[in-house]
Parts: structure tokens; C-alpha cells; sequence
């Protein structure tokens, strides 16, 4: 088995240079099947210095191979890192994760044991994602409840065979802005057959700064985009289960209009509670609550982007 780690990255250079440190580091028994490993770094069109600090550091790191484009949206750069690679095992993760220095045979240990339990190759493996603010010093963070994710195929960290990959199909390039393109890329694999393989032992520590007053019009923004981006996925896969995905829901609809008393708790409103958590030490929490809002922001935003796109009042029938 041979791993290729593609990284798409757009100016993240301080947590990218932390992220690529760590896969130097990666640790393999002298016994092991894994013949060797890549790291596919993608710069989508960075502006922070990233191309040029790539350019510095694969002359010391042999396993390191970068290429650059215009910004056009992750899909577009995990796409080239695919087709610029050479594994038959692609490990999606990205460029703001720290991994531990057994994550890749953590990942290759777990396929090898699937596929033989199993019977057939028709799998991926989903290592545990662990949020953290702790720039200093990331995997000391513990896991968390609130980092419990029951995403089918989320990008931050998955390995998967490139056969399977061919056989899906790559990322849609038309998620440009943030959203939706992995899991859209998942539906496909699902109706293929492709079983999720839980790998908590791959674990990788997504790093976030931490929350503050004002990063909320950028997480705004954020969840508008989220919420385009949902549309397009409704429409690639009219279902049930995507428009579940998407919050395009009557029940979430009325959830976070409740809880987010019709609007009336926003980020204005809500700015005093907010910052006296911050002061207490308690960001993390201070973003939980945000997210009411955050959410009601995003439901909005969602049927407002379905009408835009020449419809309206999105089917309630199950396909």
C-alpha cells in the first residue's frame, strides 16, 4: 500500500506549516505494508506567502509535492491533488489538521483489517476529527462530545482507494464557495455500496482560533455560503435524506426559529452573553451558543437561495 496525503490549502500558512510538521513525523513498524507515503500539498491561489514558503520547504522534504492554481474552490484542488498523486490510497485531510505520528498506519491498518473482515475493498476509513483552539500545542486537547460527527464522508479525514474514487467520480467543481462538496462526493460513493469505517485511532486536531465577537460576520458569511452551497446539493440529489443534510427542513425551520426567538437572538443581542463567556475563559462555549443564531441565519439563508434559483417551496415528498 502505498498513501498519498492530499492537502488543499488556501491562507492557512501559519496552521499548514504545523499540519505538514506532523506528517514528517509519522511512524511505521519495521513489519509494516505500507511501502511508502506522499503529501500532496494544492495551494488554491493563497496570498499569505504560502507558494513561496511550499517552494523553501520541499527542498529539505523529499516526500513533498506542491502545485499551485488560481483560487478556485477546494473540490478544483482536491481534484488536482488526485490526479498529480501516485498511491492507490488517498488520504483526504486538511491543511488546518494536526495528525499524531501513527495516524497513517493507524488509516492503513484499519482498511487492511475491514477489507479482510469484509470480503471486498468497497470501503473507507473516517478518523476521528478533535477540535481545538490550542494553537501552541493542538493534540493535547481531549475529544469532546461536541466533536462527535455523524458526516458519511467529510474530507478533513478519510482514506480511500483511488479505484473507488474513479469509479465515483471527482468533486464537483461547481462548490466553489464553502459547503457541501465532500459529502456531495459521499452520496455517490454510498449508492455505489462504499461502507464508512470508523478509525478513532487516526486521530488529527482541527485547529480553529479562538471564538471572538469579531469573527461573527465572517462566520455569517460563512453559513450563507453554507447555505448556496446546500441548494446546489439539493438539487444535484433531490432527497430526503440531503435536504436532512442541508437543514432544509420544516422542523429545523422551527427549531432555530424557536430557539432563536424569530431572529430576535442575533449577534447584536446576544453580544453582552457572548463576551462575558470569552472574559470567563469559555470561547468554545460562547461559539455553541452562536450557533442558534448562526443557524437560524443559515435556514434563512437556504430557502431564501432555493427561490433565487427559480424555485420555491421545496417538495415534501420522500424520493
Amino acid at each position: 500500500m502505498f498513501l498519498s496525503v492530499v492537502v488543499p490549502t488556501y491562507n492557512r500558512l501559519p496552521i499548514l506549516q504545523k499540519c505538514l510538521h506532523a506528517l514528517e513525523t509519522q511512524q511505521f513498524p519495521n513489519d509494516s505494508f505500507v511501502q511508502g507515503y506522499e503529501v500532496v500539498v494544492v495551494d488554491d491561489g493563497s496570498t499569505d506567502g504560502t507558494w513561496e514558503w511550499l517552494l523553501e520547504y520541499a527542498r529539505d522534504v523529499d516526500y513533498l509535492r506542491s502545485f499551485r492554481q488560481e483560487n478556485q474552490g477546494p473540490a478544483a484542488a482536491r481534484n488536482l491533488g488526485v490526479e498529480r498523486s501516485i498511491g492507490d490510497t488517498i488520504v483526504f485531510i486538511d491543511s488546518d489538521l494536526v495528525v499524531t505520528a501513527t495516524f497513517l498506519q493507524s488509516h492503513a491498518d484499519r482498511l487492511a483489517k475491514a477489507r479482510q473482515r469484509l470480503g471486498h475493498d468497497r470501503i473507507f476509513t473516517y478518523g476521528a476529527v478533535i477540535n481545538t483552539c490550542n494553537f501552541d500545542d493542538p493534540t493535547r486537547e481531549p475529544y469532546k462530545l461536541t466533536d462527535f460527527s455523524a458526516a458519511y464522508f467529510a474530507t478533513g479525514n478519510v482514506a480511500i482507494s483511488r479505484q473507488l474514487l474513479d469509479r465515483a467520480g471527482p468533486f464537483d467543481t461547481q462548490f466553489r464557495q464553502y459547503g457541501w462538496e465532500d459529502l456531495e462526493l459521499g452520496v455517490r460513493l454510498k449508492a455505489l455500496g462504499v461502507r464508512l469505517i470508523k478509525c478513532p485511532e487516526a486521530a488529527g486536531y482541527h485547529w480553529n482560533p479562538s471564538f471572538r465577537l469579531e469573527r461573527l460576520p465572517t462566520l455569517i458569511d460563512r453559513e450563507i455560503q453554507r447555505a448556496r452551497t446546500g441548494v446546489l446539493f439539493y438539487q444535484k440529489h433531490p432527497t430526503w435524506e440531503v435536504r436532512l443534510m442541508i437543514q432544509m427542513t420544516w422542523l429545523h425551520r422551527v427549531l432555530w426559529g424557536v430557539l432563536s426567538l424569530g431572529g430576535r437572538l442575533n449577534e447584536r443581542t446576544m453580544a453582552p452573553l457572548l463576551q462575558w463567556l470569552i472574559d470567563r475563559g469559555k470561547s468554545q462555549l460562547a461559539l455553541e451558543v452562536a450557533r442558534i443564531f448562526l443557524n437560524w441565519y443559515n435556514v434563512q439563508a437556504i430557502y431564501r437561495a432555493y427561490a433565487e434559483s427559480g424555485q420555491s417551496n421545496p417538495p415534501f415528498k420522500v424520493k
